[in-house]
């Protein structure tokens, strides 16, 4: 993979733009979720008024997270150098959609993503479906072939591998999934000099 050549960038949000902060245990113990559950997966089980209200507590949970974020080490250079590049960038975050423009702003890289190209929980089935990754290779008329996923997780790896995309995982000190990952890079400081061969730095 060329991947200097990508021009179709899609990023995760949480642990891969920004710093993780999000205590998913502690989250669990207060929706009284089971430890070994899925968060999103379990709330999509209740009933509705139950779902509801344990949404609208995560969904100003992750706001206090959001307002706090730091940017990962090397993703705002990496963002800005793909932006002036001219490269289509898009998000797809299993956090709400809202929540993910609000962090955008909180890095500095608001500016650097269209809002409808910003895909949250409420407008995707969550991954590790590929369903968000096939709709933003729909929006921008290529076929997922073309688009590069960039996440800390396995669920990043698994939806990029189901729809079709390239994986490329970042932010973890060694790759505990190398049948997933078509390149692992420690940190966005890492994935950008990878690029820089081709150009992509002396843009920025």
């Amino acid at each position: 993979m060329k991947l200097a050549e990508r021009r179709h960038w899609v990023f995760d949000m949480d642990g891969t733009l920004t710093v993780a902060v999000h205590d998913f245990p502690a989250i669990k113990r207060a929706l009284n979720i089971p430890q070994e559950d899925d968060i999103l997966h379990h709330l999509a089980a209740l009933p509705a008024d139950e779902a509801a209200a344990k949404h609208a507590w995560l969904l100003e949970h992750e706001r206090e997270l959001a307002i706090g974020s730091v940017a990962a080490v090397g993703a705002v250079d990496l963002v800005r150098a793909l932006h002036a590049r001219g490269c289509r960038l898009g998000i797809l975050t299993r956090n709400a959609h809202e929540l993910a423009l609000l962090t955008l702003e909180a890095i500095g890289l608001g500016d650097c993503f269209d809002s409808s190209d910003v895909i949250g929980r409420g407008e995707a089935i969550p991954k590790p479906d590929p369903d968000g990754l096939l709709q933003l290779a729909s929006r921008w008329g290529v076929p997922p072939s073309e688009l590069v996923m960039v996440g800390d997780y396995r669920f990043d790896l698994d939806c990029a591998r189901a729809a079709g995309a390239h994986g490329v995982l970042v932010n973890l000190p060694d790759n505990p999934w190398p049948q997933l990952a078509d390149l692992h890079a420690p940190d966005c400081a890492a994935l950008l000099e990878a690029l820089t061969p081709l150009g992509v730095e002396e843009e920025r």
